[in-house]
């Protein structure tokens, strides 16, 4: 039986996990297709995460490389499903990663009609905001030339106004912002702050602790795939900037037997 979310909430999970085999080469992936029970290294992205979003918050997600933030914005997005779990979400969601989204052979122009025709959305409030959502890239006459073109800040910038002017109810932003100039960076935040006066969820994903603490009203830490705690920003931002100072200092052995916990963090650096 699957979760029945409240109404007060835009997202619910329930003990998410998400393993996935890692292959080393081609033949790997051929074994296991054709020999059923050869098995190589299951590896697990995210274990038993618990959590809820209620309508109108802003969730920071942060955490090392490699800690399962991309993994749960993916779940969360519908672009890949929980190995075990569940997930409920109330609303229309819009997906921004730095590099996901659009094709490189269209246009830019294309690539906001193509979105567009992927959510399903009118023709006529595609005509309405197109001019809209390039005024908001700013990136002039490059919007008639092939995405595969652009710089990863231009894909940034065209990726990020069409995410906000198809006008979601829930936004999650893996990572997007980072790869923009500073002056658009701003221009995005302040239109971020505008969809939470407007009671938008945002799930945002970024290694940008000032963004985050400027930005969300709660933070979640994530290292190896699980939980480290999850409260205010304040709460949870300096005693993850402390652990990773602490981290970078570490042996690969004291790091591979490390198991943080927040209120460990929370004693020392609050």
């Amino acid at each position: 039986m699957g979760i029945m979310i409240q109404e007060q909430n835009a997202i619910e999970c329930r003990e998410l996990t998400k393993r996935y085999f890692l292959y080393q080469n081609g033949m790997e992936r051929l074994k296991g297709l054709f020999f059923p029970k050869y098995r190589p290294t299951l590896f697990t992205a995210l274990e038993n995460i618990t959590l809820t979003i209620s309508k109108g918050e802003s969730l920071g997600v942060i955490g090392l490389n490699g800690s399962g933030k991309s993994t749960l914005a993916n779940i969360l997005a519908g672009i890949t499903w929980p190995t075990e779990g569940e997930v409920a979400v109330d609303g229309d969601v819009s997906f921004l990663g730095a590099s996901v989204g659009m094709l490189n052979m269209l246009t830019g122009r294309e690539n906001i009609k193509y979105k567009f025709i992927l959510l399903g959305l009118p023709d006529s409030l595609l005509k309405e905001r197109e001019e809209e959502i390039i005024d908001f890239a700013g990136i002039g006459e490059h919007i008639d030339q092939q995405v595969r073109t652009y710089s990863s800040g231009m894909r940034a910038r065209l990726g990020f106004a069409i995410s906000v002017h198809v006008d979601p109810d829930i936004l999650i932003i893996d990572e997007a912002l980072s790869v923009g100039d500073r002056s658009f960076s701003e221009k995005s935040l302040a239109k971020m702050e505008e969809f939470k006066t407007r009671n938008k969820t945002i799930l945002f994903v970024s290694h940008a602790v000032d963004q985050t603490t400027r930005f969300c009203d709660r933070v979640l830490w994530l290292h190896r795939g699980k939980s480290v705690g999850i409260g205010l920003s304040k709460e949870v931002i300096s005693p993850y900037f402390g652990f990773t100072k602490e981290w970078n200092n570490m042996s690969i052995e004291e790091q591979n037997e490390l198991s943080p916990a927040l209120p460990t963090y929370q004693e020392k650096y609050l």
